[in-house]
């Protein structure tokens, strides 16, 4: 491709992202207009042709590695910069949208950054929503990192960074880097614990998610919390006779 051809071929694939958005770009023209930026005299074609045959999917392209993405011919350290840098600016939109909203009006913004921050780690961490009187999100943070297999972390724990952030209730979330969602016994005991000891401090945990690359898994949708709350509500009932 000549340089009069490839400035006409970048110009259309600008024009044609200003009169649409992204809704009539392939997967393969997206990664192309996202190189030129940092090759402003090279066409793009074949690299971001590619990166789509070995990633196979935006979101793989995106949680790639720098040295998996330099060795493909063609995309230097700008290119694999510029790919990093719309990753993270991506994930701090996701979290500052769902910043001061009432949960419930956003669990699914929640789910999609807590996919986006989550689901491509190759440990388990274990992140805590905070949510004041009127479910609105104040806070967000990672109270653990652990190893492949489990994070180390305790309802005392959860529960007084609750306390310190002033909440009124709580969201939990982590993840299994091993694929599947489904809760070990572990997760359900800690799960559990922790919504008792949210009840004896007035706290409510309203959720526990667990994220993977095979899916999620929620134990107030399956039911879990509902149940831990009518079990400690019994509980509660005989220590206040």
């Amino acid at each position: 491709m000549t340089e009069p051809e490839r400035a006409g071929h970048r110009e259309r694939l600008r024009k044609k992202f200003l009169e649409h958005g992204l809704d009539k770009f392939t997967d393969e023209e997206i990664v192309e207009l996202l190189l030129t930026f940092a090759t402003p005299r090279r066409d793009c074609k074949q690299q971001a042709r590619q990166a789509m045959a070995q990633f196979k999917t935006l979101r793989n392209l995106f949680e790639a590695p720098t040295e998996e993405l330099t060795k493909i011919s063609g995309i230097g350290p700008n290119n694999a910069f510029g790919i990093k840098f719309i990753h993270q600016i991506t994930r701090k939109f996701l979290r500052e949208r769902m910043m001061n909203r009432p949960y419930l009006n956003s669990s699914e913004e929640v789910l999609e950054y807590l996919y986006h921050a989550m689901r491509s780690l190759t440990h388990e961490a274990f992140r805590v929503i905070y949510l004041s009187a009127a479910h609105e999100i104040v806070n967000e943070e990672t109270i653990a990192v652990g190893t492949a297999t489990e994070v180390p972390v305790t309802p005392r724990q959860i529960v007084e960074r609750a306390v310190k952030n002033g909440s009124a209730s709580i969201v939990l979330a982590h993840n299994h880097p091993g694929g599947e969602p489904a809760p070990s016994d572990e997760d359900r005991l800690l799960t559990r614990e922790t919504a008792f000891l949210c009840g004896m401090m007035g706290l409510r945990l309203l959720e526990h998610l667990i994220i993977a690359p095979g899916g999620h898994f929620s134990f107030a949708q399956e039911g879990h919390l509902a149940e831990y709350d009518r079990e400690f509500q019994k509980f509660y009932s005989k220590l206040s006779r």
